[in-house]
């Protein structure tokens, strides 16, 4: 059956390498998704263990519209009991890029009109739609005139893990943070450091890596679960054989932060996560950092300036290059940014820069190879860089850090399984959703209130299509 896989822009060469691997055929790559082919386990495979994957879609119809009426048409002429009942509920996630249709909502709801009105006509009732979490989510995606009519198989994006518990300002995605770790060739073999950790994310997916554990090993649930046609007894035997392949890494897995707050959030996290025998978290700020000598990995995610404060963000960067010729030999750092201007105050040259998005932020991942020979040259130091240089480079101090970092050496357990998970789901039976939710508003004495999904879509359209008023 045909496949598509969705993914953040710059990550397709890691997605494609993940489904072959997966047992995808097929592959076609396109701006941001992969096309490919593959049975129901692939699927369930892929919604589990792929990294850079944002959500698996499995079309269903194509066709042309050439207008809202035409659409709704042969939305409706799908048939929609092949996918779900009267009883379940819904949920339409619309894309555009036309000049015909240029309203995605608009485009969801008489996509929705025309399969609620399907399942009126034919059993006298209708699905109610629940965009939190929902039977059956459905992805509308028309570029020009060309309509795909896709069901989602994945439900909540798959960037949601599941282990996050509690950020800090500005988190990084879990899907850009594991590409961006896969990028770097990292497979848990190197120390990976991680020294502006914020909440953790970067740690936490390098430690799924290193012990060969898959992305989705902390959800709960997937859309394909609610599926009519969901085997169950195949996604365990799936899941328990990506658990199976579990390793206990060798290398040492290590964070730090110059914030307190980041720490401890890190920290519970780690636990909540059952990593906290994996993953180290320490608070240092950059330009005090002595990492365990052989080398390794660095990855992170400076401030940008944008919407984090930093008072001297030149002067940050100017320190990153700085600490990184200096303490850093034999490691490979990454990072990724969208100040292009304050990149260049690290004074190092790069030897890889890939254009991606970190959210809206157009940004480059680069890469600094750091080697014996990327000592020479380093900025003039100033008086209070020498000072603070003199008390780090003590024999004593480099020691006492060293020896704190030494219990990153120890051997490691496994990682515990999440008390629940994907495996223990089992799909809620829709008539006692009806007599819970009839219970809980027969006791509410508030006055039920009209619902979006329940507005006629000529209502929506008067409301988008209004013209404001000429000025005279």
């Amino acid at each position: 059956m045909k496949l598509l896989a969705k993914t953040l822009q710059g990550l397709e060469p890691i997605l494609e390498k993940e489904l072959l691997a997966l047992g995808a055929t097929h592959v076609e790559t396109f701006t941001r998704a992969i096309r490919f082919r593959g049975n129901m386990e692939t699927l369930y495979r892929v919604n589990l263990e792929s990294r850079v994957a944002m959500r698996v879609l499995m079309p269903i119809s194509s066709f042309n519209a050439r207008d809202e009426e035409d659409l709704y048409r042969k939305v409706k002429r799908i048939d929609w009991s092949r996918y779900m009942t009267e009883e379940e509920t819904l949920a339409i996630d619309g894309v555009t890029n036309s000049e015909v249709f240029t309203h995605s909502k608009y485009i969801a709801l008489k996509s929705k009109d025309a399969i609620v009105d399907q399942f009126r006509e034919k059993t006298g009732k209708r699905p109610n739609v629940n965009t939190a979490s929902p039977d059956l989510r459905i992805n509308i995606h028309i570029y020009g005139i060309e309509v795909t009519v896709s069901i989602d198989s994945s439900g909540d994006s798959l960037h949601k893990r599941g282990y996050r518990r509690e950020t800090l300002e500005a988190p990084i995605s879990e899907v850009l943070a594991a590409g961006m770790i896969l990028m770097s060739g990292y497979n848990g073999d190197r120390t990976f450091i991680d020294p502006m950790c914020g909440s953790g994310t970067f740690l936490t997916e390098a430690a799924l890596i290193a012990s060969n554990l898959p992305a989705q090993m902390y959800r709960k649930e997937f859309g394909f679960q609610r599926w009519k046609n969901y085997r169950p007894e195949v996604y365990t035997k799936i899941y328990d054989e990506a658990m199976a392949k579990q390793r206990v890494p060798s290398h040492p897995i290590l964070g730090f932060d110059k914030n307190f707050q980041a720490i401890n959030v890190t920290e519970r996290n780690m636990e909540a996560a059952g990593l906290e025998n994996i993953v180290t978290a320490k608070r240092r700020p950059f330009e005090r950092l002595v990492p365990p000598p052989g080398g390794g990995i660095l990855v992170t995610n400076p401030p940008y300036g944008e919407r984090l404060e930093e008072e001297d963000i030149e002067g940050l960067y100017q320190m990153i290059g700085d600490q990184l010729k200096k303490e850093f030999k034999d490691f490979d750092a990454w990072l990724i940014t969208s100040n292009y201007s304050a990149l260049k105050s690290v004074g190092l040259r790069t030897s890889a820069r890939i254009p991606m998005y970190n959210g809206a932020l157009e940004c480059r991942l680069v890469k600094y190879e750091m080697y014996e020979g990327s000592r020479k040259g380093m900025a003039p130091q100033t008086e209070e860089d020498k000072a603070a240089s003199k008390e780090t480079d003590k024999p004593e101090v480099k020691e006492a850090e060293q020896a704190e970092l030494k219990t990153s050496d120890r051997p490691k357990k496994e990682i515990r399984r999440p008390a629940s998970s994907s495996r223990d789901f089992k799909k809620p039976d829709p008539r006692v959703r009806k007599e819970a939710a009839s219970d809980r508003s027969s006791r509410s004495e508030r006055p039920e209130r009209k619902s979006f999904s329940k507005r006629s879509s000529s209502e929506l359209r008067k409301r988008i299509t209004k013209k404001p008023p000429k000025n005279d």
